[in-house]
């Protein structure tokens, strides 16, 4: 079973997060999506007929029906969800505890008890990394990975028509042209022309619009 888990959404689904909720068998969140829009959407967005687990996080005044702590077990493994670990009940029974709210990722299994925190995968806040997890569950045990879409370098001047310089450094890129060479031509932030040239080549099929999609989104 194919699991994902996201958390502090704060009105963004990402493009991501959209392509990896078409293919959970489950999706679960921990809470602040901070506005019925943001739930609406990413629910809408999962595989239909696939499980959506969410708690009511610190700031979703708008939902009265988000519980504030959810437990449920899927494939015979036990889940505890909130959003703020601060109320997780002392003797707990869960064989894995989930909860967002500081937007920092964090992985730990002791005693048998995975606790995870997926971390923020809204907008880049607190130069904080923009992560997620993915649980996988098979007949019992179950593991995590990490999803990080973090650029270690930010963008320090954008241009003006976004459109007109992504496509010209797709051009260009597809002639051969490095990022450094591009960006020195074009008079852009070199920064700007490897993240166009790096998101082409690991998103195949990505237009211009979804790269603009991808760096606005930061």
């Amino acid at each position: 079973m194919n699991i994902i888990v996201l958390s502090d959404t704060h009105g963004l689904l990402r493009s991501e997060a959209k392509r990896l909720l078409k293919a959970a068998d489950a999706v679960i969140h921990a809470g602040d999506f901070g506005a019925e829009k943001n739930y609406n959407e990413i629910k809408a967005a999962a595989r239909p007929g696939a499980p959506f687990f969410a708690v009511r996080g610190n700031n979703d005044g708008w939902s009265k029906n988000l519980p504030e702590t959810l437990e449920f077990t899927l494939e015979g493994v036990r889940f505890f969800l909130i959003h703020n670990k601060r109320g997780i009940p002392k003797n707990i029974s869960a064989d894995i505890i989930i909860f967002g709210h500081s937007h920092k990722y964090f992985s730990d299994t002791s005693g048998g008890i995975l606790r995870l925190n997926p971390g923020s995968f809204g907008k880049k806040r607190f130069n904080l990394p923009i992560t997620m997890a993915e649980l996988k569950i098979d007949s019992g045990e179950f593991s995590v990975r990490k999803i990080d879409i973090t650029d270690t370098a930010e963008i320090t001047k954008m241009p003006k028509d976004l459109s007109k310089a992504v496509n010209e450094i797709v051009r260009r890129a597809d002639r051969g042209e490095s990022a450094d060479r591009i960006a020195k031509k074009l008079g852009l932030d070199p920064t700007f022309a490897a993240q166009v040239i790096r998101m082409k080549v690991t998103h195949p099929g990505i237009d211009t619009d979804g790269i603009i999609d991808r760096i606005t989104q930061k």
